[in-house]
């Protein structure tokens, strides 16, 4: 079973940094493409930024500039740098996995638990 695990959220100041990991724990045959999401209280979970297997990344408008997607060398292992955060940066972050976790599995999604991001004085 594939597990992912976020770490590295917090507090910050408007202007400020952060970098978020994410770790991930089983075997996934293929992974298709990893990313990041977000959810703000009372909003609907929201695409920050993706990249595929072949290192192709996309970014939400509102991130564009200022968020930075990446693959750690181990596998399937993904960071996020965060500069110049605004206080509507603030929600939870979850990293996702889509891919097969055996190579007769139907294409899936998965989710880690979240990380809380607080952009705030």
């Amino acid at each position: 079973q594939v597990h992912l695990v976020e770490s590295g959220g917090g507090l910050v100041r408007p202007g400020g940094s952060l970098g978020l990991s994410c770790t991930t724990s089983g075997n996934i045959f293929m992974a298709v493409a990893m990313g990041w999401y977000r959810q703000a209280p009372g909003k609907e979970r929201e695409l920050v930024a993706t990249i595929t297997s072949g290192g192709s990344t996309n970014y939400a408008d509102s991130v564009k500039g200022r968020f930075t997607i990446s693959r750690g060398d181990t596998k399937n292992t993904l960071y996020l740098q965060m500069n110049s955060l605004k206080p509507e940066d603030t929600a939870v972050y979850y990293c996702n996995i889509r891919g097969y976790e055996r190579p007769q599995s139907p294409q899936s999604d998965y989710w880690g638990q979240g990380t809380q991001v607080t952009v705030s004085y």
